[in-house]
């Protein structure tokens, strides 16, 4: 079996993806740091952090890879007639360390312990607070019932995880933010590997390399003004 490289603490360049392993599917390194400036580095190369507990830190690029297009995203009729009924509100940003906490949460009782570790959590709390790390947001009566959270850079958003207290909120969050990418013309929305959940909002599997171009160009565009969605966000159809 090939081995994978180990890198030193403070490195911030990876090997090229098509140097990941195919099995386990698009394990690329381990080791380093989950330093904002090593993340950054990551997303911009089509890489990201996974790993568990009391493991190495390890670094993915798998193929094929899951993505969204908000351009082609369209709701289910269930969920249309959720938005149109009303009863909840979407904010971004306005609680991502809840966010993240109860994502965290969530995935260490499905899988008896999660890959949402304490130091994942600080590394990105640091992204949110220098602006690189969103959330998307769902209340009902005031309580958070759903959330997401990923990382923007140029106008692409590279999802991390979810959640949800309430049956589809967590899809109101989803619509939420992919009506922010269409505003800002995204040509993808990184989901990294298919799940059934994901198939169902309408993402798809593309080759690494279709992805690698779309990360390249999605790169040089201008960066999503976060900013803009300081209040509720109306969701549109």
């Amino acid at each position: 079996m090939r081995k994978i490289p180990l890198l030193i603490e403070s490195a911030i360049e990876f090997p090229e993806t098509d140097q990941a392993l195919e099995e386990p599917n698009g394990l690329l390194a381990a080791g380093g740091s989950l330093s904002k400036e090593t993340l950054l580095s990551a997303y911009k190369n089509g890489i990201f952090p996974w790993f568990e507990n009391n493991s190495p830190i390890l670094w993915w690029s798998p193929n094929p890879r899951c993505i969204l297009r908000p351009e082609s995203f369209s709701p289910s009729k269930s969920l249309r007639k959720k938005i149109r009924k009303g009863g909840f509100e979407i904010k971004i940003n306005s609680c991502f360390e809840e966010v993240i906490s109860s994502c965290k949460r969530v995935h260490g009782k499905k899988e008896k312990g999660t890959w949402i570790t304490n130091e994942m959590k600080d590394a990105y709390m640091e992204l949110h607070f220098s602006g690189f790390a969103h959330s998307v947001e769902c209340f009902i009566d005031n309580n958070l019932a759903a959330g997401l959270y990923g990382v923007s850079l140029g106008n692409l958003f590279f999802g991390e995880s979810m959640f949800q207290r309430v049956t589809d909120c967590s899809k109101l969050a989803f619509v939420g933010l992919v009506q922010i990418m269409k505003e800002n013309r995204s040509k993808m929305i990184d989901c990294q590997v298919s799940n059934p959940h994901l198939l169902s909002l309408g993402a798809t599997e593309i080759k690494r390399e279709s992805f690698m171009d779309l990360l390249a160009s999605g790169l040089l565009e201008e960066p999503v003004d976060w900013t803009e969605h300081s209040g509720v966000l109306e969701l549109k159809l």
